[in-house]
């Protein structure tokens, strides 16, 4: 019998004893089995904390994204064998897609957002403020990683899934991994890291996983660990309690499983695109893996006049399900994980049934293709109807983690509102309406009480990813009995993983710490003018103080005629009487021209490719005929650009702070970033 081993400091390990026996779910035949049983979780995290951490740590944004881009295009190379091990999970094809290619994609997605951090192993965090009035007291923001071990405990629905969209997150962020996936399943976990291990792409340490019971775990957690979990709100309560947790003020992030919800809206009926809609959703949501998901559609809200048209159509498009081995080219719906899985849902269904009645599917029976029912974990889909559910309340309060919803009636939108805040906070509801003051009602009315909303009718149901889809750069996660955590969600779970502090000091000191040049700085004399320098000579604060130009009313009359822009502010025959100008005024857009002609040298061949766009452009003060503009133009940052190809330029961005000054100085009459794309040396 093959033993799964754990990957910790740096080796793969048995653990002892005959650990839990791991089952085949189509066939009901053991897999393997699984042990921690000897391990030291005190080593193990430290082993995390001071060799993976210290690696990463001294990485930067871009080079961790890349880490990443290089293992999702390895792995993609092993789907094959990878498809294999999770059939034996009860996935079909499309399951197994979504695990583990939708795992693949977070890596991919993740590795994307190196574009939008600094080639940096740290990050600024939102506005700079001044805080002195001779400008040279400021304060900041910065994010740095912090210095132990993002511990997650997994579902057993999505062993890859599960893991990598978690962990392409800490890592991206610069914190090492240890992964604890449940035991169920963990074998299709075990053989997507032995693939990681094998590509020596992640540096030692980053990434661990254990097979079997998470122990005494907890107990070793510190402060700068930060520990998730995902699986049901009973065990996530218990391990959020926990007296480590607790003590050293260890982050947790819950996202449990919840009474998701779908809405009909009240405008659509029989024959409109979005009843069809909303019916292959509700059956997409109750039979991919086997409904085994955390978002999976647990409670279907329909208008009352509507329900026997909706009962019809639900039941119609379960009975086209086909059932059974998931390597069947036939089959849509493989098993549930395992028997004690399947004998839990059933145990919740009979909750259910308590205030509810069965209107489609069955307990005891279920017609399966090239497979046993009994000995494989099979389970029909099934459909309960709860016609009073404001005063049969199970179905908001009890989860079948399985193929089965439940179908309750509404008679207004404020009721339809109120039945879905009856699951006491869940990770998604969707609602399927053409009508978009129904649409703005509902997410309104019930945002609070959902992490995600989808709005779906015919115009983009051909390209939604559907209710029961998390996506990488959107947040994930709800709040009451969802857990109350965000995991993903693009820089916002990134900065999940970084510890914030406050930064206060001088602009010039600021602009060292950070390599971002902070307004009032001094700034430095680049020796020749910066668009003769390569992106590699460039220097943070290299600064071009301009000669002047004088701003006349021929200039404005000029720019007006070019541009086509007339409006009356640039008029000099406007009566400004009740305006906010005293006489005729230059166009905020000819400024921008006129300081580009100051600090742009255009009279040869030089290292900048093209103009990249202007950032957070303002006008501050009106320019009246007559007055004398100039610019300080100073290096602010620069970003390194990935080359597409060996023909492809080696280059990088360069962000411009673009400072336009009147004789007085203070204050200015405009400020903005241009991004210039220039050449590296090499």
């Amino acid at each position: 019998m093959n033993k799964l081993q754990n990957y910790v400091t740096g080796s793969w390990v048995a653990g002892e004893g005959e650990g839990q026996m791991l089952y085949n779910a189509v066939t009901g035949q053991p897999v393997a089995s699984a042990s921690t049983r000897g391990l030291d979780f005190g080593d193990i995290l430290d082993y995390g904390r001071k060799r993976g951490g210290a690696a990463l740590r001294s990485m930067t944004f871009h080079q961790r994204g890349n880490m990443l881009k290089a293992l999702a295009l390895y792995l993609r190379e092993h789907l094959p064998e990878l498809y294999q091990v999770s059939y034996q999970t009860g996935a079909t094809k499309a399951d197994s897609w979504i695990d583990i290619e939708g795992g693949i994609g977070n890596l991919f997605a993740n590795a994307s957002l190196r574009r939008k951090f600094p080639d940096e192993t740290f990050c600024l965090d939102g506005e700079s403020h001044v805080l002195g009035k001779a400008n040279t007291f400021m304060g900041t923001h910065i994010l740095v990683p912090r210095e132990g071990v993002a511990v997650h405990i997994n579902a057993f629905n999505f062993p890859v899934w599960g893991m990598l969209e978690k962990v392409a997150v800490n890592l991206l962020a610069g914190m090492p991994a240890l992964v604890k996936p449940a035991t169920v399943t963990s074998f299709l976990t075990e053989a997507v890291v032995r693939r990681i291990v094998a590509s020596g792409i992640l540096p030692e340490g980053a990434l661990q996983l254990i097979c079997g019971s998470a122990g005494d775990l907890l107990n070793h957690v510190e402060s700068q660990d930060v520990v998730t979990f995902t699986g049901s709100a009973t065990t996530g309560q218990l391990l959020r309690a926990h007296p480590r947790i607790i003590s050293e003020s260890v982050p947790f992030n819950m996202e449990a499983d919840s009474l998701n919800c779908i809405v009909l809206g009240d405008d659509v009926v029989p024959g409109m695109p979005e009843w069809d809609i909303f019916v292959k959703e509700v059956r997409k949501e109750m039979t991919v893996k086997a409904g085994q998901k955390c978002t999976a559609i647990r409670r279907i809200f329909v208008p009352a006049g509507k329900m026997e048209d909706m009962k019809k159509a639900i039941a119609v498009a379960l009975a086209q399900t086909t059932i059974g081995n998931p390597q069947h080219d036939k089959v849509r719906m493989g098993p549930l994980a395992g028997e004690t899985q399947r004998s839990e849902v059933k145990g919740q269904v009979q909750k259910l049934l308590a205030s509810s009645q069965l209107i489609y599917g069955s307990l005891e029976s279920v017609e399966v293709v090239d497979a046993d029912a009994h000995a494989g974990a099979f389970l029909s889909p099934l459909l309960l109807l709860n016609e009073k559910p404001f005063v049969n309340i199970e179905a908001h309060e009890v989860e079948a983690f399985g193929p089965v919803s439940t179908l309750m009636p509404y008679t207004n939108m404020d009721e339809a509102i109120a039945l879905s805040k009856m699951g006491k906070g869940s990770l998604c509801s969707s609602i399927v309406t053409a009508n978009e003051k129904i649409a703005k009602q509902y997410v309104l009315g019930a945002a609070s009480y959902h992490g995600r909303i989808l709005v779906l009718n015919e115009a983009c149901a051909k390209e939604s990813t559907g209710h029961g889809s998390p996506l990488p750069l959107l947040v994930h996660g709800g709040p009451g009995r969802a857990g109350g955590g965000e995991e993903m969600g693009g820089i916002r779970g990134v900065k999940h993983y970084m510890q914030r502090v406050a930064l206060q000091a001088s602009p010039d000191m600021i602009t060292a710490i950070t390599n971002t040049y902070q307004p009032h700085a001094h700034g430095k004399d680049p020796g020749i003018h910066p668009f003769k320098k390569y992106f590699e000579e460039l220097v943070i604060g290299d600064q071009l103080i301009t000669d002047k130009r004088l701003i006349t009313a021929d200039d404005i009359d000029r720019f007006a005629d070019l541009s086509g822009d007339h409006f009356y502010a640039h008029l000099r025959d406007t009566d400004f009487a009740g305006t906010m100008f005293e006489r005729q005024v230059a166009h905020g857009y000819f400024i921008i021209s006129a300081a580009a002609g100051l600090f742009v040298d255009s009279y040869e061949k030089n290292p900048v490719l093209l103009n990249y766009g202007i950032d957070e452009l303002r006008f501050t003060k009106p320019v009246y005929p007559g007055t004398a503009v100039h610019i300080r133009f100073t290096c602010k940052e620069k970003l390194p650009q990935d080359s597409k190809d060996e023909n492809d330029i080696p280059k990088g961005i360069v962000k411009w702070l673009v400072e336009i000054l009147d004789d007085t100085d203070e204050p200015l009459v405009g400020v903005g970033t241009i991004l210039t794309m220039v050449a590296k040396k090499g």
